[in-house]
Order: C-alpha cells, then structure tokens, then sequence
C-alpha cells in the first residue's frame, strides 16, 4: 500500500491529515472495504509522525463509522452501508408440501461442479484458509504413530480421543455430554439424516426455515416427509411469532433449523431469540435439529450458544461437522443424540458401519496441536474480509434495486434481484463464461425465490473474483424474463 505523506506544518492538525488520507484511498479504491490498515506503528513510521496521532486519528475514524478495530487483528475499513441490503420476509407457508425438488438439485449441483469455473456455487469456507499443508504433517505423523492399525476399520460410534476432544468443547458452553450420547458420522448430512430418522416416520411434516439449504430440502424429499417452511428474518433467525402459529395450527414432529448462523442467508439468532425458541418449540413436545455447522463461523463478538444448552425436555439434538472448518473431503461430522442416542447408533450402523479412522485420527491430532483453532481465527478473518470486499463489488455492478443480505457469519450471500429478473437463466448464462452460482429456486420446498441466487465468498479472493462479479452485473441485463 503505498502512503502519501503528511505535512508537519499544515493548517490542521496532523491527526485530521491521517483522516483524510484513509478516506481518499477509500474513494480511489486504493483501500478497499474489509482490508486492514497498517499498524499504528507503520503508519507512523511511513508517515514520520508519532504513534499517539495515528492512534487519534483511527479512534475518531472508528468514532465515524468508516473503520472498525478488531480484537487482537487490528483496524479495518468497514464496507458502506447499502440502504437496500436486506431481503425481503416472505410470508408463512400455509401447509406442509411433499418435496419434489431432487431432479433441480441434482441439475444444479452437478453444474457447480465443474472444473475450472469461478466456485461462488459452492459454499466451501476452508478455501479461504486451505488447511491441507497441516493436515498432511498430522496424518503423516498418525501414520508413523498408528501403522497399519490406521488403515482398519474404527468404532461404530466414533474415534474416542475425537469425541472426548468434543465433549471438552461443548463443556464449554456448559454442555455435559455423555460419551455413548455423541455419535460421530460422514458429515452433517448423515448426521441430520439419523437425526430425522430417530424422530419422523415418512409422512410427518418438518418445520425448516426459508429459504433453506438445499442440502436439507433433498433430505426431506428422500425420507419422504414433509416440509412447512418458516421465514427467516435476515438479521436475527426464524421469526418466532410465525413459528408459534405453524406449531399451534400443524401437527410438526420436527423442527430443523440453522440455530446459529443460516445457509443461505447468513443471519444470525442471538442467544435470547435463541432460547426462547427452544423453550417454544419444547413447550409443544416437538423435536429441534439444530445444525450448526456454521457456528465456529461467527463475525459477532461472540459464538452463538449452541441450542443444546437451553434445552429442558431434552428435546434437542445437535449436529455439526469439520467440513466448514477443516476439511470437507474428510467427511466427519457428529450428533448429540441425547436421550435418541441408542436409535441413533444403530441407524449410524446400519446406514455406514464407521466413519474413516484415518481421517477421524488426523483431526483429533490437528486439533490437539493447537493447530486447529488457530488456522479457524485466520479463517474467520479471512471470511470476514472477503464478505466485505463481495458485497462492496456486488454494490457496484448488481442492478440498482437488488437486495443484498449482510452475513454475520458463515461464507455466503444472498440476493434478490426483483421479480423481472430469473435467477436460473442467470445461473446457466454465467456457466457459459465459466462462473458458478447457485439459483434461489433449490432453497425452497416450494417454488419461491425465482430471482434470487447465492454466492460464495469461501474462496482465495483475487482481482479474477472482482471480475466475476462485475460479469456477473452484465449478465443480469439477459436475465430478464
């Protein structure tokens, strides 16, 4: 980053110099939102001035809103607020439906698939802090520890010093676990699907959010339930008011929502809106899934308390994984059955026998080297600094109206261009030029969310992604219906 310099006999005072010159690189672009500034001591050593002025001239800068200081990361420059950045509520579902959206998701999923296509379809958080170089000198470690023993099959239920490494996790919080309640599985899917399967028989209706990942509306289709689709409020989680209806009006024997941060939308359920759900959703005997995936992915000052903790009826089951934050092709993901544990066990059995030990291994060493929770807080930053950056260029080149979602967490967004738009026109247009999205109309059990489409920002963020986005901008113009 290249610094001007200040004048030391100005009309002003120094400090208010330093002010302007953050804001001119602003406007120039020379500093983009979410990028750090230089450290109070380069600053000053660039600029020939004391620490103290450069400090004043942060603090009142922080004062403004324009930057913002990050515990033990520095100042940041904060993305402009878009007076159109919300996506709109979408009204209470009437009944539950049968799911039929398998054939859309497949089409789709195998489109962001590809090869040599810019990825923002797929929501893969670790790229933006790959993790590959240390968990291969922790396997090749487990490999000289274990010998052939680590090609063999594990236990059922999970790798023990993986899941105690999880239990003294989820203390925490608060949270004692019993060791045969957590079971670990081949990712979260499974780990949802034996959650589904302990509680639901085909037929049953299923409260999820809306929009919703696609993942779980497929889910649903393939166990034969039913979904009852619940708006989600794009700052705070499901809106607990329309949750109370549906569960006074419906028959729900399952409630699966992301308690803490949302796929597709972001937002995210602070702990009072959080507990409150859990004592209404107990308060009817109905079941929460909660999946949490994305909890560890937080950009508030604090991670959300994982539902499990306010549960009084033993009416929650929690399911998580590595694949947001570690390694997706590891596929280890877990559930806290609680009192379904034994059901769950068995289904785990009968659905995969045992979760790879090799990769199980590999993990509880990474996270035992510390090695783990640092690579997470790099990967948050990371996160966050690209979250800025993609929703400061969508800012410039999306059609004026579009409503863009502000994540507080997590590493995707959500866009609603208006309701001239097709979002699934755009998405086959921008694989013709080598760009991934993926289409609002996968997010819903029904047939919502036609002009809105998901982007991610888990990516290595380079000049080829702001150049993504500004095609991206172009090709809204032939996506009209």
């Amino acid at each position: 980053m290249n610094l001007k310099t200040v004048n030391n006999n100005p009309p002003e005072f120094l400090y208010q110099q330093v002010i302007q010159l953050i804001k001119d690189m602003s406007e120039q672009h020379v500093l983009l939102p979410g990028e750090k500034l230089p450290s109070l001591r380069k600053m000053a050593t660039n600029l020939n001035i004391s620490i103290p002025t450069v400090k004043q001239a942060y603090q009142t800068l922080e004062d403004q809103g324009l930057i913002e200081a990050r515990e033990k990361s520095g100042y940041f420059l904060k993305a402009v607020a878009i007076a159109r950045s919300l996506p709109k509520r979408v009204k209470l579902s009437r009944e539950p439906v049968i799911v039929n959206k398998q054939a859309l998701i497949e089409q789709v999923y195998s489109a962001i698939h590809q090869v040599n296509v810019v990825p923002f379809g797929i929501a893969n958080p670790v790229a933006a802090a790959p993790t590959d170089k240390a968990l291969a000198r922790n396997m090749r470690r487990v490999m000289t520890i274990a010998g052939n023993s680590a090609i063999n099959y594990g236990p059922m239920d999970g790798f023990v010093p993986l899941k105690k490494q999880l239990i003294h996790y989820y203390l925490g919080f608060g949270i004692g676990i019993n060791i045969d309640e957590l079971v670990i599985t081949n990712g979260a899917q499974e780990a949802l699907a034996i959650a589904l399967k302990c509680v639901t028989k085909p037929g049953d209706a299923v409260a999820i959010e809306t929009p919703c990942y696609h993942g779980i509306i497929e889910l649903i289709e393939s166990l034969g339930l039913k979904a009852l689709e619940i708006p989600l409020c794009p700052d705070n989680g499901i809106w607990l008011n329309d949750l109370e209806q549906a569960l006074n009006d419906h028959d729900i024997k399952a409630c699966l929502f992301s308690t803490a941060i949302s796929n597709p939308v972001g937002s995210f359920m602070n702990d009072k809106n959080r507990k409150q759900m859990v004592e209404l959703i107990e308060s009817h005997n109905v079941v929460l899934i909660e999946d949490d995936v994305y909890g560890d992915l937080y950009f508030t000052p604090q991670r959300g308390t994982p539902a499990q903790t306010y549960s009084k009826k033993g009416l929650v089951i929690s399911c998580s994984s590595f694949s947001k934050t570690a390694a997706p092709s590891y596929r280890v993901g877990w559930l806290i059955a609680g009192k379904y544990a034994q059901q769950a066990r068995r289904y785990k059995r009968a659905l995969s026998c045992s979760t790879s030990l090799i990769n199980q291994w590999t993990l509880s060493e990474f996270i035992a080297s510390g090695e783990y929770d640092r690579n997470l807080k790099v990967l948050r930053q990371r996160l966050r600094t690209n979250k800025d950056r993609m929703r400061f260029c969508l800012q410039q080149a999306m059609p004026k109206n579009t409503r863009i979602s502000d994540p507080q967490g997590g590493c995707v967004i959500w866009l609603d261009l208006g309701g001239e738009y097709d979002s699934q026109k755009l998405f086959l247009l921008a694989l013709e030029v080598g760009i991934s999205i993926t289409p609002g109309l996968i997010f819903s059990a029904t047939s919502k969310y036609k002009s809105c489409f998901r982007l991610s920002y888990g990516v290595q963020w380079s000049e080829q992604m702001e150049r993504a986005i500004i095609t991206l901008g172009e090709l809204t113009l032939l996506a009209k219906k």
